[in-house]
């Protein structure tokens, strides 16, 4: 509901706006929530009245509601796409990690045979989980809190954005990196995780739903 002296939103039922004061119509105070104010309801502002197309239906959604996302949401075969193009960069860091840690338990450590082979074993383990957030900190947290998306969401077109639309915070692109990681370390549960959009209403992963973000269709890209 709009104040119909500033524009201002106002709750259900309050009788008074919480911007300007004004009381409210008892008409506007038990209308529906989210109906649009009518035209002229809005002193004249820079850039004029009424606001663009789903402007109102943006702004009348409820907390934890997603926006109206007017590129869309973005489909799972871009989300897979780019998906395997950063699988591609913690894959390359995985060779380097593996490279440096065998080098470092047959020399370093001095061991060698079967100790050796046992402690690459148990290096595997954790190769994936440990490339993944290591790479994640520059390319999930750093560019995805900066400009919204990943070197290899940038190439397929979509973009992280939370409930409002906006760019996740660096806090919040880092708690959804963990949660991922996390589930990397769980058999199958990778795998579920990528597939998930398939047939969920709003195309998340299950580390999407976490942090409660959205990938959605970003034309400009790179």
């Amino acid at each position: 509901m709009f104040c119909a002296s500033c524009g201002a939103t106002v709750n259900t039922g309050a009788p008074f706006c919480p911007n300007c004061g004004a009381r409210q119509p008892a008409q506007q105070q038990q209308a529906a929530w989210g109906t649009p104010p009518q035209p002229g309801a809005f002193p004249p502002q820079q850039g004029g009245y009424p606001p663009q197309p789903g402007v109102y239906a943006a702004a009348a959604q409820p907390a934890g509601y997603p926006a109206v996302f007017g590129a869309g949401y973005a489909t799972w075969g871009n989300r897979a796409l780019g998906y395997i193009i950063d699988s591609l960069l913690v894959g390359g860091v995985m060779v380097v990690l593996y490279l440096v840690l065998a080098g470092v338990l047959t020399g370093v450590a001095g061991l060698a045979g079967h100790d050796a082979a046992g402690g690459m074993c148990c290096v595997l383990l954790i190769l994936f989980p440990l490339a993944t957030l290591l790479v994640g900190l520059y390319n999930g947290v750093y560019l995805v809190a900066q400009r919204g998306y990943s070197i290899g969401q940038g190439v397929v077109k979509v973009k992280v954005v939370d409930v409002g639309g906006n760019l996740l915070t660096q806090g919040t692109a880092f708690v959804r990196l963990l949660v991922r990681v996390g589930m990397g370390m769980v058999p199958l549960l990778p795998a579920l995780d990528l597939l998930w959009p398939l047939w969920d209403t709003h195309g998340q992963t299950l580390h999407d739903k976490a942090v409660n973000c959205y990938v959605v269709n970003n034309p400009q890209g790179f």
